[in-house]
């Protein structure tokens, strides 16, 4: 999403090369640079401003110390001044509340409320160890209920059934009473949403708020709004005192300058991202890190956090005993191993995260995400004794194993040549051969053009 702003900033580093220290002069470009790739960005004027106004003061007349170059001094400065912008450090919940604490979710229609507070559950329920209860009170929009009694239902999480005839504040207050009674200590109340702020909308909301004292109040927007978000924000800041602010849909192809803009405009911690549809797509956000990913400089903590939760410790254990022994390594392993990435969020998901230096040459191979979904549907085709003994494959094999996957015999061959690769891999892994393992890696990333 902030592509865009990466590239841009990436080439303030080169304009800067063989300078002692950073001078009013010698900033000038580079500043104009930065200026010009966060209004682009979609980043409010009056942010930009100050951001660059504080950018120059830090940086004017800093040393170029060590091994610095005078580029990446001023990317240093910026990147410090991009983790202040977007709130310093990472905010989590504040649910140290009597339960249950409620969390309403606010925001206008069509930002990903719903889907947000299916997510929350999950999330709550696999990192907190919570019991949350979420209830919908958007009685306007057709099977809002029905969507988030769905939601809840995937995240593991219990539903509060409701009317589309009752009052909003009735269901509110029924569903906290239903929380309390049955040991519930979260609740999470989904609010409605108009195309458009506008009175009875905040009314309404305010209403429910004041009813509620909820622990959290959360303002969920869209990413791909634009300038549009940050008005919108502002709006809801006024009626209600927000706590946070989650950004959704923040792996679209939108500039992304509500990410930069919202946490200034509205004065509240943006808590959480997030990606996707899929209820495990919501991150904590961290501003160091996403400082970093904007900045080319990858997000490699949050890579680690991602394999920590996707990967089976024990299932790789057991793979890394049986290369050890010397048993070899098949496609039932390396099929494993096309689950586990895609657990982590496929190909692309990994990448964002890399620094640029490392991610771009993989990126410019064209990652297809369909064809890592197709290496397992070819490799389902195939009987247990094919995928021990992949040597056995020849002809017929191959013909049948296309037919039943839906794709061509070169594409089996492809697979095939593939793992190939990959067992050279492991043999070169198991005799110790770390440099020639690192050199034979390089392109070998299933789904990789």
């Amino acid at each position: 999403m902030l592509d865009n702003l990466t590239q841009r900033l990436s080439r303030v580093i080169k304009t800067l090369r063989g300078e002692a220290r950073l001078t009013e002069d010698n900033i000038q470009d580079a500043l104009r640079e930065v200026r010009v790739a966060l209004l682009e960005a979609d980043v409010a004027l009056s942010v930009v401003r100050d951001f660059i106004a504080k950018v120059k003061e830090k940086a004017l007349g800093q040393d170029v110390v060590g091994s610095l170059t005078p580029g990446q001094a001023l990317v240093g400065v910026v990147q410090r001044e991009l983790t202040a912008l977007m709130g310093g450090e990472a905010a989590g919940l504040n649910l140290a509340v009597t339960p249950p604490a409620v969390i309403l979710m606010a925001g206008l229609q069509g930002s990903g409320k719903t889907t947000t507070s299916g997510k929350l559950a999950k999330w709550l329920i696999e990192r907190e160890r919570r019991k949350p209860l979420l209830v919908s009170c958007d009685v306007y929009r057709p099977a809002a209920i029905e969507q988030l009694k769905t939601v809840a239902a995937q995240a593991g999480a219990t539903f509060f059934p409701s009317e589309a005839s009752a009052k909003p504040l009735d269901i509110a207050l029924a569903a906290l009473q239903y929380a309390r009674t049955h040991y519930h200590d979260v609740l999470i109340v989904d609010t409605a949403g108009r195309l458009a702020v506008d009175e009875a909308m905040m009314r309404e909301i305010a209403e429910l708020h004041g009813a509620l004292h909820p622990a959290e109040t959360l303002f969920v927007v869209d990413s791909m709004q634009g300038q549009d978000a940050v008005n919108v924000a502002r709006a809801f800041g006024q009626t209600l005192p927000l706590t946070g602010v989650v950004l959704t849909k923040l792996d679209g192809d939108a500039r992304g300058g509500a990410a930069l803009s919202v946490r200034q405009v509205t004065g509240c911690p943006i808590k959480f991202t997030g990606v996707g549809e899929k209820l495990d797509g919501l991150e904590l956000f961290h501003p160091d890190r996403m400082a970093s990913r904007i900045l080319g400089m990858g997000d490699v903590l949050s890579l680690v956090e991602e394999a920590h939760k996707a990967i089976d410790v024990d299932q790789a254990r057991k793979l890394a005993d049986k290369v050890r022994k010397g048993k070899g390594f098949d496609l039932e392993d390396f099929k494993q191993q096309v689950a586990q990435m895609r657990k982590m969020g496929g190909m692309s998901a990994m990448l964002d995260k890399l620094p640029a230096q490392l991610a771009q040459p993989a990126q410019s191979s064209q990652v297809d995400e369909r064809q890592i979904g197709r290496l397992e549907g070819i490799i389902n085709s195939m009987t247990h004794g094919e995928r021990s003994r992949p040597e056995i494959i020849k002809a017929s094999r191959k013909r049948r194993i296309a037919a039943g996957a839906g794709v061509t015999v070169q594409e089996v061959n492809r697979l095939l040549n593939q793992f190939e690769q990959m067992q050279k891999m492991m043999k070169q892994m198991q005799n110790g051969g770390l440099a020639k393992l690192m050199r034979g890696f390089k392109g070998m990333m299933p789904g990789m053009r």
